[in-house]
């Protein structure tokens, strides 16, 4: 029973921040934080998934959260019909001659015996291919990028729902898993995170330099929600009066009810998922995976192959970072690439595992609500109290003006000391792995 009763004492202190916040600040900004905590911990049961039950060390988060946001602009933005009209058919053409290049050359690697003549052959179909695909390419992709650059200048999406881009999120995140997992796997731990934080690094490159897929640095925004809108609830009578005889300003009403929303939608799915996991965990394979973490010897002598279940775990963490990362551009309504750093999609979410409790789903969900808080409260806490500190030193002091500046750093001393408290006292996290 300690355990329970722990656990519900922990979230409760949790809530009691929210709610803290609520009245403190607003409400709206309580609901805003209370959103953002939902989609961490929803990154956290990702990697939860990959170190937590099998022991990989995945430095490549922020990589699968990108391909989620790409995910929510290909699948909901509109369709930009001249940029298609001017180059969407070659950009097309070119991709498929790349991976036509790519299958042939594998075939003749695989069929035709190590020779001169199949160095050969390979050489020229390799230059062949990158010649033809950069003569399909280029022009077409600067075709794209000279429609109405200042508004679109990309080729847009499907114009579907942005519903419907969570899930294909996943997918496209779970692709490329597929693709890393099958080279990168064999690598021992160390060059598996080196490997990890190197393609996330090319992807974040290729969503801030490919204007024709993403508009670059150049953001798109303007995205479909999946909730209201908060002008058209002021302008709906109905609306109006329920909040008025509430006794709320309507605009404040509005924000209210649409954050709501979102939260309604994200909760949802974060329980979903736990449940799941939480299936998953106490089910044979859940067993057979934390089998494999604890002695990778062992279970491949009882006959289980190893590097299949591990493919298979990797693949599954990083789409669920993707359905984070369409998640949260459908709550920001837009896609920034400049915003996707390694410390705030990769540290800060395995900060929130380590703290929560590697291996427990609930310490993890944990960790995302209580990580992502202290991340967004620390800094104007920090202001506050060095606002005091330095009340009653002169003005311009230059040990005052230090002390203000560093109230900006207060987020990396917070993670830090909190990550060594949790360490030193509790080096299982907070809830740990029964």
């Amino acid at each position: 029973m300690t355990y329970p009763l722990k656990n519900v004492a922990l979230f409760a202190v949790m809530a009691g921040l929210l709610g803290y916040t609520g009245m403190t600040e607003s409400w709206n900004t309580a609901l805003g934080l209370f959103n953002m905590c939902l989609i961490s911990a929803i990154m956290a049961l990702g990697v939860n998934l990959q170190w937590g039950y099998a022991g990989l060390f995945n430095v490549g988060v922020m990589g699968f959260v990108a391909l989620g946001g790409l995910a929510a602009v290909l699948v909901s933005h509109a369709p930009v019909t001249e940029a298609w009209r001017a180059g969407g058919i070659g950009v097309i053409v070119a991709l498929l001659s790349g991976v036509a290049t790519i299958v042939l050359a594998t075939m003749i690697m695989r069929r035709k015996p190590y020779s001169r003549t199949r160095t050969i052959v390979l050489l020229t179909v390799l230059v062949g291919g990158f010649f033809l695909f950069r003569a399909l390419f280029d022009p077409s992709v600067l075709a794209i990028e000279k429609v109405n650059p200042a508004a679109t200048g990309f080729l847009g999406g499907l114009g579907l729902p942005i519903v419907v881009s969570w899930p294909v999120g996943g997918l496209l995140a779970a692709g490329a898993a597929w693709v890393i997992g099958k080279t990168a796997l064999g690598l021992r731990s160390d060059y598996l995170a080196i490997a990890t934080l190197g393609i996330a690094e090319i992807v974040i490159a290729i969503l801030k330099n490919e204007d024709w897929l993403t508009r670059g640095v150049k953001n798109v925004a303007g995205l479909e929600r999946p909730v209201p809108y908060e002008v058209d609830l002021q302008n709906d009578p109905a609306f109006v009066e329920r909040a008025t005889g509430f006794g709320f300003d309507v605009v404040e009403a509005s924000t209210l009810f649409v954050k709501a929303n979102y939260s309604l939608l994200f909760a949802v799915v974060l329980i979903v998922l736990l449940v799941m996991f939480q299936l998953a965990l106490k089910s044979p394979w859940g067993r057979m995976l934390r089998a494999i973490r604890d002695n990778e010897v062992a279970a491949e002598a009882m006959g289980k192959d190893v590097t299949a279940r591990h493919l298979q775990v990797f693949i599954l963490g990083s789409a669920i970072c993707g359905l984070a990362g369409a998640m949260m551009t459908t709550l920001d309504g837009q896609l920034i690439p400049g915003t996707y750093q390694p410390l705030r999609f990769t540290f800060l979410v395995w900060v929130m595992v380590i703290v929560g409790g590697s291996g427990n789903n609930i310490g993890a969900v944990l960790g995302g609500f209580l990580i992502w808080y202290l991340w967004i409260q620390v800094e104007p806490l920090g202001h506050w109290l060095m606002g005091i500190i330095t009340a009653g030193m002169a003005d311009g002091s230059a040990l005052k003006e230090h002390l203000l500046e560093s109230a900006a750093h207060m987020r990396l001393l917070t993670m830090g000391l909190v990550l060594l408290l949790v360490l030193r006292f509790s080096p299982r996290g907070l809830i740990p792995e029964k």
